[in-house]
């Protein structure tokens, strides 16, 4: 009996034994655990773009569309739903734009201005006729310019930064960093598109989106060509096994020497525009001055030009 008694007691010491080994193979994955969320954590939150005041105040004025969104939708003339999304996608989705609050912002500013237009009207302003119709029609079509605007010059700015970038990652892939852990370092420090593109690119890598899906999401939501002339570079060097590092340093020099191209061409351009406003404005008013001056002078007689006001 007491034989059993010492068994059982040895059980319960051994038993209790691997439930304290357990309890801290737990605590240190736990702590494991809590370490890795902290650090995916922070690198999402280093490519989200925060959001100024300004652009926090417009995002709250914007919310008021909502209630115009079903009749946007209905009212889509130059707005379908599909080339709105595009648009948005370019864009970066401005102010927190979504399809459903952009159909309902070009309505809402298609009433204000019709509000407006009305109240010249019974003020009796000059051409308020032509406000009461003008106005709204403003509101309506400057939303869908104001959005194409956007999108432009997003993309643009987006082919402005990519030779800085790729000249960083070429110089990091360079010292055999690998490409994935070279954009979790770069890309923190960039601001701009290039920032929210390649760190939404990481995001889905992180969350197992395979690479090549992930490629063309970055195709589908930019246009620009020097963008989309990297990642296809990228997607080929990595299908026929060519060292990134040489393709960013390649795509750099090239897009540079575009760069130079565009540059001496709107100087190119300019030429003309300043000659023509020489001729056609900066000449003939000169001349008109010059010729006043001898008609005034004939009439005063030689006399003091000052003395003819008098």
């Amino acid at each position: 009996m007491d034989g059993l008694i010492v068994i059982f007691i040895i059980m319960a010491l051994g038993f209790f034994a691997l439930c304290l080994r357990s309890f801290y193979i737990y605590l240190v994955e736990k702590q494991k655990l809590k370490e890795e969320i902290k650090e995916k954590t922070f690198i999402q939150h280093s490519y989200e773009r925060k959001l100024t005041r300004k652009e926090k105040v417009i995002s709250r004025m914007f919310k008021f569309a909502d209630d115009f969104s079903d009749l946007g939708q209905r009212i889509n003339f130059f707005s379908e739903n599909e080339d709105v999304k595009k648009l948005l996608t370019q864009a970066g989705f401005p102010y927190q734009l979504t399809i459903e609050r952009f159909q309902g912002l070009k309505i809402f500013l298609l009433i204000i201005g019709f509000f407006i237009g009305a109240i010249l009207l019974l003020l009796r302003f000059p051409f308020s006729q032509f406000m009461v119709i003008l106005l709204p029609v403003i509101g309506y079509m400057g939303t869908i310019l104001w959005l194409k605007s956007k999108a432009k010059s997003r993309q643009e700015e987006l082919s402005y930064q990519l030779p800085d970038f790729l000249d960083t990652m070429s110089v990091t892939l360079q010292a055999g960093v690998g490409l994935d852990h070279a954009l979790r370092e770069i890309v923190p420090y960039f601001e701009g598109p290039i920032k929210e593109e390649f760190g939404r690119f990481i995001q889905e890598i992180d969350v197992g989106v395979p690479r090549p899906e992930a490629y063309k999401s970055l195709l589908e939501r930019n246009e620009s060509k020097d963008f989309q002339l990297l990642i296809r570079s990228l997607i080929q060097g990595e299908k026929l096994g060519v060292p990134i590092s040489n393709t960013f340093k390649q795509i750099s020099e090239e897009m540079r020497k575009i760069k130079k191209e565009k540059i001496k061409e709107k100087a190119a351009k300019a030429s003309p525009k300043i000659t023509l406003v020489t001729t056609f404005l900066v000449m003939p008013s000169a001349l008109i001055l010059i010729g006043g001056l001898m008609i005034m002078n004939m009439f005063s007689q030689n006399k003091n030009l000052f003395m003819f006001f008098k």
